[in-house]
């Protein structure tokens, strides 16, 4: 385009030169053929000029069209890829979203199979376990047994009453909320032995009770400080296992992800960290668990199944 312009702009300045010299005052033999022929070539070159500078305009006009229409089809087709690539990464997130669901569902649905199976299998444990005590209490004294044995009315034979041995051991019995609250406040105090001892009474009299699973709690938590850290473990997965619905569960698998990590199992403290975030999103545990997974430089959420430890 710019050497277009050069050439139009050289034939205009000879145009121009040949103008002067037409106007030019001639002498006396100005008339004569040879300024005649002259004059001749001077306008053909303007004629020239001319049709040059119309043709120019036209093909430069034409140059003109083109580019804008190349460019608008540029523009349009960077729009149609730029719009075909959104899409695209659109669809691919949110197939990546439901692979993410899909598989966060399943190990949640597993995980619930497994802690179904502990629990049926520790209440039937309980089950058999309250079967004996009431063997033991339902069977007679032996027949030579001095003590509790009183003559019947029409019959010489002895006939077994409740030995008095027997209600020592139920008035001894301790009040589930009270033994419960005594062993938080020696807890609290640091003292963690008597409360240990308050605890495990909860866990003998009352092993079916909501604040058994609590009572695991609080063990697990004076094993961790203690550094025991496998009981600690063990501690944690009785609330798991046994008291899954208990306010206490939360902390417990954050902790129990913590006494993993402590003991040098990471993937299985991780593993844990993240089962609290997808049981539990919503609760001060799990943004614990989030700030701890980024400081391990592990993502919140997993896209494969681990096994859970079962201590």
């Amino acid at each position: 385009m710019k050497k277009a312009h050069a050439f139009r702009n050289r034939l205009f300045a000879a145009g121009f030169f040949a103008m002067v010299l037409v106007l030019m005052p001639v002498k006396v033999h100005a008339a004569s053929k040879e300024i005649i022929e002259l004059q001749t070539q001077v306008q053909q070159l303007l004629d020239m000029v001319q049709r040059l500078q119309s043709t120019m305009d036209s093909r430069f006009g034409v140059l003109q069209n083109l580019a804008q229409t190349t460019a608008d089809n540029a523009t349009q087709m960077s729009a149609a890829v730029n719009a075909l690539q959104q899409k695209i990464t659109a669809q691919n997130d949110a197939v990546s979203g439901k692979l993410d669901t899909a598989s966060s569902q399943t190990q949640s649905l597993n995980d619930s199979v497994d802690e179904l199976k502990s629990r049926v299998a520790k209440l039937d444990k309980s089950i058999q376990d309250l079967q004996t005590q009431l063997q033991n209490i339902q069977s007679p004294p032996p027949a030579g047994a001095p003590a509790g044995v009183a003559p019947a009315p029409n019959d010489n034979a002895p006939v077994a009453v409740p030995s008095a041995a027997v209600a020592p051991s139920a008035i001894q019995t301790p009040p589930l909320k009270e033994t419960f609250q005594a062993g938080v406040r020696d807890y609290n105090a640091a003292k963690y032995e008597v409360a240990a001892g308050e605890f495990q009474d909860v866990l003998h009299f009352y092993p079916m009770d909501d604040l058994a699973g609590s009572a695991h709690f609080y063990l697990g938590e004076i094993d961790l400080k203690h550094n025991k850290l496998s009981d600690a473990v063990k501690d944690y997965n009785a609330v798991l296992e046994g008291f899954p619905g208990n306010s206490k569960a939360p902390a417990a698998q954050l902790r129990k992800g913590i006494a993993l990590l402590q003991m040098g199992r990471k993937d299985s403290g991780i593993h844990e960290l993240r089962l609290l975030i997808q049981r539990h999103p919503q609760t001060p545990e799990a943004a614990q668990a989030r700030t701890k997974l980024t400081a391990l430089g592990a993502k919140p959420a997993a896209t494969h199944s681990a096994g859970t430890d079962q201590q």
